[in-house]
């Protein structure tokens, strides 16, 4: 699957991805750090890309509809470092194709799913 990486997800989880058969690329890669979330919104579905981000402004899901998007994971630890972000990544990744046009939002204790 098409991911990317918002500029609040480790780098560190593009090897991760790509290894686990995805095809990753990041908010930096593209010059879109620091630009505003329409920006990058519309980066990842013009690429028809799943997004992972840390991103609280992507929770609307009245604004972000399931079904009218490539999907959208937000990862909420509580103790957000590179390593924990890219453990939890890594151990759900298996499962982005399966919630591709899902939003869905990753902590250490649940995983919810919301289906178009």
């Amino acid at each position: 699957m098409k991911v990317k990486l918002d500029e609040n997800v480790s780098a560190k989880l593009l090897e991760v991805l790509r290894r686990g058969g995805h095809d990753p690329d990041t908010v930096a890669d593209e010059g879109l750090t620091g630009r505003p979330d329409h920006d990058i919104w519309a980066a990842a579905q013009a690429e028809d890309r799943f997004l992972v981000t840390q991103d609280l402004d992507f929770s609307d899901t009245r604004r972000f509809m399931p079904g009218t998007h490539a999907g959208v994971l937000l990862v909420r630890l509580r103790e957000p470092g590179a390593g924990a972000l890219v453990q939890a990544v890594s151990a759900v990744a298996e499962q982005f194709d399966a919630w591709r046009g899902c939003f869905v939002v990753l902590s250490e204790r649940k995983l919810r799913v919301r289906r178009p």
